[in-house]
This record gives C-alpha cells, structure tokens and sequence, in this order.
C-alpha cells in the first residue's frame, strides 16, 4: 500500500517545504486540498500549490483531495491539470468529486447545489477532460456543455491522460459505476471493514482492479508513532486499501505537520 501525506496548513511555499521533506522522508505522495471559502481560515489556490510542490519534488504523486469539477470550468481545468503534469514531469492525480456544499463558493455565489446537477457536471467534465488531453481535434455536445471542436496541446505527460481518481459511496450504486469508469475509487468511509461493500463491488462489477491499477483510497490520521500508525493503517491494507492518505484537518500547523512527515509513512 502506498501512502501519501495531505498537506492542510501552511502557504504555499510552506507546503512546497513540507512536499519535500514528504519526499525525503519516504512518502509516496503529497496532496493539498480544493476550497474556496471554506470557514476563515486560510485558503490557496490548489493549482497554485501543486505547482509549488512539483518544483521541489522529483518522485511523489501530487494531487489536491478533492477537486469539485461542477464548479470549474472543464477546458481550463484541463489546461491546469495537464500544466501540472508538465511542469511535475508526469506525477499529477486528479481526485474528484462533487464537493462539499459547506464551502461558499457553491450556494453563495450561484453554482450548482443539487446533487444531481452536480453529478451531471461531474460526468460531463470528465468526458470532456478524456478528450481534449487526447490531443486530437475533440467537439462536445451536452445536457450542459457544448462546443464545436477544440485541440489542446501539448498532451499530459500521462498517457493516455493524467489519472482520475472518483469520490464514491458503496450505498449509491451511480457513483461506483462511475468510480470504476475510470482510475480509483476515493473511499469516504470511517472504518476499514467498511471497505468491505466496497470491494466486494469491484470485485464484481470491475473483477480486473486488483490487477490493472485501480486504485482503491482510504483516509485518516496517524500520530508520530511508527507502530501506533502501523496498527492504524494495517486493517486498511488487508481490507484492499491501495493508497493511504494521512491528514490533520482540525489542528494542523505547519510544525505539527513537519513532525509528522519527518517520521515517515506508516509501515502496514
């Protein structure tokens, strides 16, 4: 299981401090995240940060958990995200889902709040991102973009496109479908054995994903402690977990963060 570090405090420059010592300390990853105006605290621009963090990394996976593409426009999501992968040398993820409502930037500023227009948006963007990363001339035509045809280069490092990992939830059988379409499924769960529906579904409806790359992404939090995280993130493992990710999203500081990284990735 790899594991990745999701970076929730510090400016951008300090999380491209802290994506390098992630690196040196092991990590296989290192991720910020995708808000607006969420609460008061302090917010960047993930595109901005990846960046950051691809300038002082050579190995790590880089990605922002989550990115809600029913509030992006799709072409210039696809032209930050193939920048990135660029600019990274080809080390870009893209997580996706259909976002939290408690960030402003939905409801008070007039975008889609419904989960199914949402879902719409999110299905229709990811079709579009497929087809102008293809290189080739691409026109859409749908329930809510439409365009004659565009041809985006350069292409993404990535072939034959950066990696789309989909937010899903074992009791809506839409959003696995839609996880397994394309490179993992990002788990929303709070237990590893609640991976269990989760697995069971894959191994019917993708039976290959063991095999083939999927990746299958759990979440949650470790203390410094390398056997107390390995005890965390062991039944996450056997559960089919393919990629852990640490974070702190209540009391993190740039030195709490540090401290936790330099101790490196648990070891299931």
């Amino acid at each position: 299981m790899k594991a990745g570090f999701i970076v929730s405090a510090g400016d951008p420059r300090e999380a491209a401090e802290l994506a390098a010592a992630a690196e040196a300390a092991g990590w296989d990853g290192v991720f910020t995240w995708d808000g607006v105006a969420i609460g008061t605290g302090d917010t960047y621009d993930p595109w901005v940060v990846m960046a950051a963090m691809a300038m002082r990394t050579e190995r790590v996976t880089l990605g922002a958990i989550v990115t809600p593409p029913s509030r992006r426009r799709p072409w210039k999501l696809a032209r930050e995200a193939l920048s990135v992968d660029v600019l990274s040398g080809g080390r870009l993820v893209l997580p996706v889902g259909l976002g939290a409502l408690d960030d402003a930037a939905f409801g008070a500023v007039g975008e889609a709040t419904d989960a199914r227009t949402r879902a719409e948006l999110l299905d229709e963007t990811l079709a579009i991102l497929e087809g102008l990363w293809s290189g080739e001339p691409f026109a859409f035509e749908g329930a809510h973009y439409r365009f004659p045809a565009l041809t985006f280069r350069p292409t993404p490092v990535q072939r034959p496109r950066v990696p789309i990992w989909v937010v899903a939830v074992p009791t809506s059988d839409r959003s696995m479908a839609r996880a397994a379409r394309w490179d993992g499924l990002v788990s929303q769960v709070g237990e590893a054995a609640e991976l269990a529906p989760i697995t069971t579904w894959l191994d019917r409806e993708r039976p290959s994903w063991r095999t083939d790359g999927f990746e299958l992404v759990a979440q949650g939090s470790t203390q410094p402690d390398q056997a107390a995280a390995a005890a965390i993130v062991r039944p996450w493992a056997e559960a089919g977990a393919t990629w852990w990710l640490d974070a702190d999203w209540s009391t993190a500081t740039v030195e709490s963060q540090r401290r936790r990284i330099e101790v490196g990735p648990p070891q299931p």
